[in-house]
C-alpha cells in the first residue's frame, strides 16, 4: 500500500470521452498536477514518429514512464490518457474509465476532424470495452471505477464522485 498523502488518479477512456476536461477539473479543485500524456509526448518528443494513417504520435512508453516517474512518487497527480495498461501499477490509487454513448462519441470525434478510419477504430474500441478490459487486466479491481461521460450532467456527477473519493483518501491518510 502506498504511503502517499495525496492520491494519483488515472483518467482513461476512448478518445473523446472527456478525459482531459475531467482531469483538468479535478486537478484544479485539489491543486494537483495534471499530466495530459498526449500533450507531454508532443512537447518532450517522447515518441517514435507520427502515424499518418491514424493521425497521431506513436508514443514511446519507456520514455514517457521515465519522464513521469519522479512526478508520480509523492502523489497529487491526475493523469489522462486513452490507454492504461503500460503505466506502472504502483503509480495509481484510483483508475477512472470513462464511457460515452457511441452516437455522442462519434459527434465529438467528427468535431475534432478525425478521419473515418480513426473514428471507426475508436467506436469499435468503445463498443468492445477495450479500455475497460485493459484497466481490469492491469490494476486491482477495487481501484477501478467505470463512469458514464455522455452529458454535462455526467461530467458534473463524475467530478463529485472523484472529489468525494479524493477527500476520503486524504482523510484516511491523515489518520494513519
Amino acid at each position: 500500500m502506498s504511503t502517499r498523502r495525496n492520491p494519483n488518479i488515472l483518467i482513461t477512456g476512448t478518445p473523446g470521452t472527456g478525459k482531459t476536461t475531467l482531469a483538468e477539473s479535478i486537478a484544479q479543485t485539489f491543486g494537483y498536477k495534471h499530466i495530459d500524456v498526449s500533450s507531454l509526448v508532443k512537447e518532450k518528443d517522447l515518441h517514435d514518429g507520427f502515424d499518418e494513417e491514424f493521425q497521431c504520435w506513436v508514443l514511446d512508453e519507456d520514455k514517457v514512464c521515465d519522464e513521469m516517474e519522479d512526478q508520480m512518487t509523492n502523489g497529487g497527480v491526475v493523469v489522462d490518457h486513452h490507454s492504461c495498461e503500460w503505466f506502472p501499477e504502483r503509480w495509481f490509487d484510483l483508475v477512472i474509465v470513462l464511457r460515452t454513448d457511441t452516437k455522442e462519441l462519434t459527434d465529438r470525434m467528427i468535431k475534432r476532424k478525425y478521419n473515418q478510419l480513426k473514428i471507426d477504430n475508436n467506436i469499435d474500441c468503445e463498443i468492445m470495452q477495450l479500455i475497460l478490459q485493459e484497466a481490469f487486466s492491469s490494476y486491482k479491481e477495487e481501484i477501478i471505477m467505470e463512469l458514464q461521460s455522455s452529458t454535462i450532467e455526467d461530467n458534473e456527477n463524475n467530478q463529485q464522485i472523484i472529489s468525494d473519493w479524493t477527500k476520503q483518501f486524504v482523510q484516511s491518510r491523515q489518520q494513519q
